[in-house]
């Protein structure tokens, strides 16, 4: 572990509980934890940043899904497949990120975020399902989110990653017609097969500081369950209105990025 101040630890410690809660809830959570740990660790190198975050947020959101799982209509079996071809999708995607500018796809994210908050606010109804929207999801459906869902959005993981749980939640919500909490509970276990992908390539490649992951995931792990079981009591109006904050700082973030880029 890197020689750090007691005060720089309880800063990462807390940033990683306030991102589990946020990850648990809607996803996003890499938005604060990430930022949090290049502030608090400037002289580190990225890679170790990279590695450590996924050391720590597989913890927190394996504790989330686990919650879910208990407590949620979820299908686990559709989620790992979906997982499955995110980990697939992740890996292409992160082949062919070397060629990419990310000044080129920055502006294409965040016009696409605008459109779906405009969305989400035009549609109240979005993300609240009824059993006859959950029983009209055939082999088709599902098909088109395992490969487009799990294998696309697992791509953009790979090729520029912001953002990716908040589109899991979504794209989850539009092609299987889940609400928001059992979205945000398939989602989670999406994201432990590609944090458990990309955290088995930091591993191999000696890019985390498992004695910092292991003291920050502690703290990662109570907020993505007390996220999940907050989700969880107060339902999809509330999972929604996290959602608009989410998506409203992802865009900010990704602004802000372009403008000092």
């Amino acid at each position: 572990m890197p020689d750090i101040s007691l005060t720089t630890l309880v800063f990462l410690c807390l940033a990683a509980a306030a991102a589990g809660w946020i990850d648990a809830v809607v996803g996003g959570g890499g938005l604060l934890l990430l930022p949090a740990m290049l502030l608090g660790l400037p002289h580190v190198q990225a890679a170790q940043i990279l590695g450590t975050n996924k050391a720590v947020a597989i913890v927190g959101t394996s504790g989330a899904a686990i919650t879910y799982v208990r407590k949620a209509p979820v299908q686990v079996k559709t989620a790992v497949r979906i997982g499955l071809a995110a980990l697939a999708g992740s890996m292409g995607g992160a082949f062919f990120a070397a060629g990419i500018s990310s000044d080129v796809l920055r502006p294409v994210i965040m016009v696409v975020l605008l459109g779906v908050a405009a969305f989400v606010m035009l549609r109240p109804a979005f993300g609240t399902a009824t059993d006859a929207d959950r029983r009209s999801v055939g082999r088709a459906r599902t098909a088109v989110a395992i490969v487009l869902v799990g294998g696309g959005i697992g791509f953009y993981d790979g090729l520029f990653g912001p953002g990716t749980g908040t589109f899991l939640v979504l794209a989850l919500t539009a092609v299987l017609h889940l609400d928001l909490v059992t979205a945000s509970a398939t989602a989670k276990i999406v994201n432990v097969c590609t944090n458990g992908g990309a955290l088995a390539m930091f591993a191999y490649q000696g890019t985390v500081m498992w004695q910092l992951a292991g003291l920050m995931a502690l703290f990662n792990l109570a907020g993505g369950m007390f996220g999940a079981r907050m989700a969880l009591r107060k339902g999809s109006e509330f999972v929604r209105g996290v959602l608009l904050v989410v998506v409203f700082s992802l865009v900010a973030k990704l602004a802000f990025d372009q403008w000092t880029a």
